[in-house]
């Protein structure tokens, strides 16, 4: 099975799906929601991607390291911007961003 190559980066992008599906639903609930745009923003495309990324390399698709690249690009970003934020669910979502591009960015080399 040529998926089970790529179990630790299926693993991570779906721990970051989760994350950032957490870190959106809760954002919505803060009390200055509008300054949590571009998180909210990110924190949908990345867990998208993340969740795109590892359907690619659960089929052994031939651009699963170009998705992954891609993957880890929108992690640092969605990362980068939760970074930003004191909330605990922000900073636990940078944290998976992060952990998730730095497996890929591996994967894909």
């Amino acid at each position: 099975m040529a998926h089970q190559n790529y179990k630790e980066c299926i693993e991570e992008c779906l721990k970051c799906m989760i994350a950032c599906n957490h870190c959106y639903s809760a954002c919505l609930d803060e009390d200055h929601v509008g300054m949590m745009k571009e998180c909210i923003r990110l924190d949908r495309e990345c867990a998208d991607i993340c969740e795109f990324a590892a359907h690619a390399m659960s089929m052994n698709s031939k651009y699963a390291k170009e998705i992954c690249l891609a993957c880890a690009e929108a992690c640092e970003a969605c990362g980068n911007e939760c970074q930003k934020h004191d909330h605990e669910h922000c900073q636990q979502c940078a944290e998976a961003c992060f952990a998730c591009a730095k497996v890929c960015r591996e994967m894909a080399a």
